[in-house]
């Protein structure tokens, strides 16, 4: 679903990765772990379009899509969401909901009936204003968002961030089980290591902007403790 070749990437003259591979199948949750600033989320943002890359190149689904704008990789069945909840403040949540289809022609109906099933609490503040939510509610919310856009592939940046653990627990089953079910590939990025690792399929260590391991989910989970990789 996912290739990403030799990928350089920074801000202005500060380079932040340096010859980064990855790759992500259909139906697969691929953790990326690293201490802060290993740079995360600028590989986030290069894979889905929004940070310029240096050098390399990524395949989307089999199309090469080096230097294409985030519009068209929405559009193409991609999402990013951000660590900052991202949501529309001073509309209700049944209005960002349908937002997040605005790029599918069909289907948004059922989608929406999923997204409100995984997460009972937007139904039931389906007229309350996003912004007026708690943190863990716009959390789920953006995740919401996201879902309802049909993607093919989801980057996640730190879901679990300013939320309570039994919160994210929810957030993390509901990421499996939507991978599971629909052939949604994940990018996770996530500081709660052990969170990750128990849905991930395979993970990536980032030190310093450089890939230092890769291991499948199962053994890196078996490791128990990860200081020695950040």
């Amino acid at each position: 679903m996912l290739a990403a070749h030799h990928l350089s990437a920074g801000y202005g003259s500060r380079r932040v990765l340096f010859d980064v591979s990855i790759r992500v199948a259909r139906g697969e949750i691929v953790a990326v772990l690293g201490h802060n600033g290993a740079g995360k989320t600028t590989l986030l943002k290069a894979l889905f379009g929004l940070n310029p890359l240096v050098g390399g190149r990524v395949e989307f689904d089999g199309i090469d899509t080096t230097g294409r704008s985030y519009i068209a990789n929405v559009r193409a069945g991609m999402t990013f969401t951000p660590a900052e909840a991202a949501v529309f403040r001073d509309l209700t949540v049944r209005d960002n909901l349908e937002l997040g289809a605005f790029t599918i022609s069909g289907g948004a109906t059922a989608r929406l009936e999923r997204v409100l099933t995984m997460f009972p609490v937007l139904e039931e503040r389906h007229d309350q204003l996003a912004g007026t939510l708690s943190g863990g509610e716009q959390r789920m919310l953006s995740l919401g968002i996201a879902l309802m856009a049909g993607p093919q592939l989801m980057l996640l940046d730190e879901p679990s961030l300013g939320i309570a653990p039994a919160l994210a627990q929810v957030i993390f089953d509901q990421i499996r089980a939507f991978s599971r079910d629909e052939g949604l590939a994940v990018v996770l990025v996530e500081q709660n290591v052990r969170a990750a690792l128990r849905i991930a399929d395979r993970a990536y260590f980032l030190r310093a902007g450089h890939i230092i391991l890769e291991e499948s989910g199962e053994q890196a989970l078996a490791r128990g403790k990860w200081w020695d990789l950040f």
